[in-house]
């Protein structure tokens, strides 16, 4: 009996767990179902919210191409502006003009040993801008309308600039100027002219005023014109005893980092009657500066000229003038913009320019010292102009003038020679 109670307690107990089982299964069932259903729930809800477009922290959208492409536009912008503003920012801080009244080294190459001209004696002077070796016949200037910036090759710079010297030299000249002679530039590919000017005119002394001392510009795009160190040359046979350059007015605004630092030079050579013989060499400005840079650059030359005269000095202005020397001053209308009638007019009596000693029929007949670079040189149909020339004192007879024609062989411009005595 016992022994079925106990069997009936187990049952019963069998029973009892059986059912705590399926409870717990039971439990496990609903938890699962429960999850499941939560799963399901957070599947719909997902799904309505992006039905409905309202923020989910589970939703991530992908970019558009559209909105990539303008992102990488946009930081190629910002960093272009950023390299134009650093571009400009070194142009203006490293512009710096070069001081008025500066002391030039004078130089002596080989043997010299001429101390003092004379007065009675006949004497030889030659001008010649040879345009930083660029323009041979072929060759066009951007700035002019041309396709060039720079000299062809540091080749064809060496040759031209070679050419222009040894021509000068032909004329055996006791004193040349010689205006555009790079040291150190990048539009003639760092040939340092002055030495090959300087080999060539072996026995002279000179001296060296710089005009162009640039930052890199960046223009025109495809070719820049990069940075120059540049000036302006005079070669004497006779001992220059001092030189000083001279910053003429130039323009105030944004085209002054693109000009020139334009100066000339002065410089005295002994006479053998206790006076001195002044050379000024000069640069004046072109490419249509406003009348009023051109009128300041005038009046400071004559001024500095005139204080030699009164001092009783003998008085050789020479170099490119960038002024029409033959048209008369009252035609500006008829002329190019960089090529204004010199104001002869503003001129004492006691200077003249050389040539005005001409007769009609000899300036008519004598060929032009510049051509137009806007295209390569056709001596039919190329615009040319004289602008290179001598201003002289009246204490000085000029006894022959020639604009040499060499077809523009070197340089767009040729050189003039002339002869003279010290009276």
């Amino acid at each position: 009996m016992d022994r079925d109670k106990n069997k009936k307690r187990n049952l019963n107990n069998g029973e009892n767990n059986g059912e705590t089982q399926n409870r717990k299964k039971g439990k496990i069932k609903e938890n699962s179902k429960d999850k499941n259903e939560g799963r399901n729930k957070g599947r719909n809800n997902k799904a309505y919210d992006m039905e409905t477009g309202d923020n989910n922290d589970y939703i991530e959208e992908k970019p558009s191409v559209f909105s990539i492409v303008l992102k990488v536009l946009l930081g190629i912008l910002a960093v272009f502006i950023l390299i134009v503003l650093c571009y400009v920012a070194y142009v203006i801080i490293s512009y710096e003009r070069i001081e008025d009244n500066v002391t030039l080294d004078v130089i002596s190459y080989g043997d010299t040993g001429n101390e003092s001209v004379t007065t009675g004696e006949e004497y030889t002077i030659g001008t010649y801008n040879v345009g930083f070796g660029a323009y041979t016949p072929t060759y066009s200037f951007f700035m002019d309308g041309g396709e060039y910036s720079r000299a062809y090759s540091d080749e064809s710079a060496t040759e031209a600039i070679t050419g222009a010297a040894k021509l000068a030299m032909t004329y055996d000249p006791d004193f040349m100027l010689f205006e555009e002679v790079d040291r150190d530039a990048t539009r003639s590919w760092h040939v340092n002219e002055e030495d090959l000017i300087s080999d060539i005119f072996d026995g002279y002394y000179e001296t060296f005023a710089v005009n162009y001392n640039s930052a890199y510009l960046f223009y025109p795009f495809d070719e820049p014109i990069g940075a120059s160190y540049s000036g302006i040359a005079l070669y004497s046979k006779y001992e220059i005893t001092s030189s000083l350059r001279r910053s003429l007015p130039i323009s105030t605004s944004f085209s002054k980092f693109l000009d020139l630092d334009r100066c000339y030079s002065i410089n005295r050579i002994d006479v053998d009657n206790g006076k001195e013989l002044v050379i000024f060499n000069v640069h004046l400005s072109a490419y249509g500066n406003s009348d009023e840079i051109r009128e300041a650059q005038v009046s400071m030359l004559i001024e500095d000229m005139n204080a030699e005269i009164e001092a009783g000095n003998y008085v050789i202005c020479g170099g490119d003038f960038n002024h029409d020397l033959k048209a008369d001053e009252s035609s500006t209308e008829e002329c190019e913009s960089w090529a204004y009638p010199f104001p002869r007019s503003e001129l004492p009596d006691s200077l003249m320019f050389a040539m005005d000693n001409l007769s009609e029929n000899e300036l008519d007949s004598m060929t032009d010292s510049c051509r137009d670079t806007g295209d390569a040189y056709d001596p039919e149909t190329t615009y040319v102009v004289t602008l290179d020339g001598f201003i002289i004192s009246d204490n000085i007879t000029m006894t022959d003038y020639e604009i040499v024609n060499s077809g523009y062989a070197y340089s767009d411009h040729e050189p003039v020679i002339m002869k003279f005595i010290l009276n």
